[in-house]
């Protein structure tokens, strides 16, 4: 908007007349920015993005130099406990009473939507770090919407092509009945049947299971070669731990996380979790900037970084310079210009921000190291292979979502 305004003046009054103009549109509206760290910091959640999203995009601030155009960057924070009815009215109050700017982490998909759906109709920009479900990009996108780390379409390109390529061709999913589960179950699903694989089975399990004894009983009793675990955080750590009690995959069958983290992979342990492959968007000692990222965030939080860690620094850092190269926190401004970025940082290489708010960029199938190959606590994956950004994410020919077709 500001840059066609800029170019009708241009042809009418020269470029001394401008100067003002400029300088009252690269005046930040309430003099500081103002972002809000909205997380799961207490439950299921937790260790995957929770404190530690804090703690990221404290150090995107402090590596940005702690202002902005002379102006104080703040950082607001909260748990939405998984209720979709506490992230939007945390959102809402955010928005309306303390004037944030923009809000990241969102790390549960129903959560994310609804907070999304708010942010739309206030015009603030969300960098979703944390929640998969595709619906955010495709179905429900928004003009201020960016879903920046992975999705649920990005995690069974690697994941699922994989294992059905080597031989798992019949599939039985455990499923966190919600928005993300569904959607991971289905765009996983649909990986499986395109390769000539085929769903045998599907049970759903409340958010926070404790006890998977039932539905992993029903999963060993299907036939299924692969039991894919469409879930995420502590419901798959307990899944795979419960797995390994009832000897799944000492009797001949898989199992699929089809969302894992380091920090899971650390709680179960190597002789638990040796051999499971998953995909991911960032592994902290790939390459000496990811490392030494990594052990900085190390000495502040006590673990490493899992792949949200990374991207809500990663999100704060592009959106401040969003900021910082169009002089103005107007969202359509800011959000124009982060839509014309290339991304380079420790995070993502060459990345880029589609039309429907998808922040393309490559991914990475890992595979968890036995424990004679790991030589440190936390040196617990290997990269197998890279997933190119257009085959992770949906194509915009192909997208769903209102504002491209």
């Amino acid at each position: 908007m500001f840059k066609h305004w800029k170019q009708g003046l241009v042809g009418a009054v020269t470029a001394a007349t401008l100067t003002l103009p400029l300088t009252a549109a690269g005046a930040l509206s309430d003099d500081k920015i103002k972002i809000g760290v909205l997380s799961d910091m207490s439950g299921v959640y937790k260790s995957l993005e929770g404190p530690g999203a804090v703690i990221a995009a404290q150090m995107a601030i402090d590596d940005f130099g702690g202002s902005v155009m002379g102006n104080p960057i703040e950082i607001i924070s909260a748990d939405h406990q998984n209720k979709p009815d506490i992230g939007a009215s945390t959102a809402r109050e955010w928005i309306d009473a303390k004037e944030v700017d923009m809000i990241t982490a969102l790390d549960n998909s129903s959560v994310a939507l609804s907070v999304q759906g708010l942010a739309k109709d206030k015009k603030i920009i969300t960098m979703n770090t944390g929640a998969g479900s595709t619906a955010l990009t495709e179905e429900q996108c928004s003009p201020y919407g960016i879903h920046y780390v992975y999705d649920t379409h990005a995690l069974p390109v690697g994941t699922a092509t994989a294992m059905v390529k080597n031989g798992g061709k019949k599939w039985f999913f455990i499923t966190a009945d919600y928005a993300f589960g569904h959607s991971l179950r289905d765009n996983t699903g649909a990986v499986v049947e395109s390769l000539g694989g085929e769903v045998v089975g599907n049970v759903n399990a409340p958010l926070s299971t404790n006890d998977f004894s039932s539905y992993l009983l029903q999963a060993q009793s299907s036939g299924a070669d692969v039991i894919g675990l469409a879930n995420a955080g502590q419901d798959t750590v307990n899944a795979i731990k419960q797995a390994n009690q009832f000897r799944i995959v000492q009797s001949g069958q898989k199992l699929a996380g089809m969302l894992v983290f380091i920090t899971d992979v650390h709680s179960m342990g190597l002789d638990i979790a040796q051999g499971l492959q998953f995909t991911t968007a960032f592994v902290w000692n790939q390459n000496e900037e990811t490392k030494a990222w990594s052990e900085r965030f190390h000495e502040l939080h006590g673990a490493m970084p899992t792949m949200v860690h990374a991207g809500v620094y990663s999100a704060v850092t592009n959106y401040l310079n969003a900021v910082k190269e169009t002089g103005t926190d107007d969202t359509e401004t800011v959000r124009a210009k982060l839509g014309e970025m290339t991304l380079n940082d420790m995070f993502v290489k060459g990345g880029k921000i589609a039309p429907n708010g998808s922040m393309l960029h490559d991914m990475y199938l890992v595979e968890v190291k036995k424990p004679s190959e790991s030589k440190s606590e936390w040196d617990l994956l290997r990269v197998v292979s890279k997933i190119p950004a257009d085959q992770a994410y949906i194509s915009m020919a192909d997208t769903k979502c209102s504002l491209v077709n």
